[in-house]
């Protein structure tokens, strides 16, 4: 690989914008927020096509890079989704100027001359156990990822106060990505993106896509809407209106 001079390292080590830019990616400016966030807790609830996933894989590859030796966990529903992000990240590597070499390279393990490690897990709460000291953990399909699987990952970060990034497109109003971006408090950033922000998604394709999806989905898809499951009988709304404390007993103790 060639060499990059001493001042574009120091300035690619500051900003994760220069490691996109070096790599091929303009990011507009929501996306720049996002490659510069030091937020230790983000959830990303975007768009399709925003590029969520290129925008992570970048920053995985900042962290491997200039934050060594760090352990960078890559997790999602399926290995094929988790390979996919691993892969980005894997030729962002390879395309950056000087970065380090590679000791151990395989279709879902990645290990750096720097000390780095990248590792791509598939969304099962038995096969994400055993991996500590994480320093970022990577949490693709946030939505359709279980409970289970979030409990398993999250002690990853425990010794090392690590960064746990989730990204996704909504799932219905169900689950821990729904719960926590509904309740989950100021620990976390929220980042929201509907296709309507994204400037390389045309007006003309998302009214196509409403006309052939339906509302629903489309909101889903397209505008960061949680939507009940249409199997369900009764609305969250509903549900959540339904459950107060204030309501007198059914039955009054008798005075002794």
């Amino acid at each position: 690989m060639p060499e990059i001079s001493l001042t574009n390292d120091f300035a690619m080590a500051c900003d994760p914008v220069l490691i996109a830019r070096a790599v091929g990616i303009e990011p507009d400016a929501k996306q720049a927020e996002l490659l510069r966030s030091t937020s230790r807790r983000v959830l990303l609830n975007c768009c399709r096509q925003w590029g969520k996933t290129t925008l992570c894989a970048a920053i995985a590859t900042h962290e491997a890079i200039y934050n060594a030796p760090a352990m960078i966990i890559l997790v999602s529903p399926s290995q094929q989704q988790s390979g996919e992000l691993f892969k980005k990240v894997a030729e962002f590597w390879k395309s950056l100027p000087g970065a380090p070499e590679a000791e151990q390279e395989s279709m879902t393990r990645l290990k750096l001359a720097n000390g780095s490690r990248i590792v791509s897990l598939p969304g099962s709460e038995r096969t994400t156990r055993g991996f500590s000291g994480a320093t970022l953990v990577i949490m693709d399909e946030a939505a359709r990822c279980d409970d289970e699987l979030l409990a398993s990952v999250m002690p990853m970060l425990a010794v090392t106060s690590g960064r746990f990034i989730a990204l996704s497109t909504p799932k219905g109003r169900r689950g821990w990505f729904y719960e926590t971006w509904m309740h989950g408090g100021d620990t976390w950033q929220r980042v929201s993106v509907p296709a309507t922000e994204c400037p390389r998604i045309s007006a003309e394709f998302l009214e196509e896509q409403r006309r052939i999806l339906g509302t629903t989905v489309f909101e889903q898809e397209y505008s960061c809407a949680f939507h009940d499951d249409n199997s369900s009988a009764f609305s969250s709304a509903l549900i959540e209106q339904a459950l107060v404390s204030d309501f007198a007993p059914f039955f009054l103790e008798e005075a002794a």
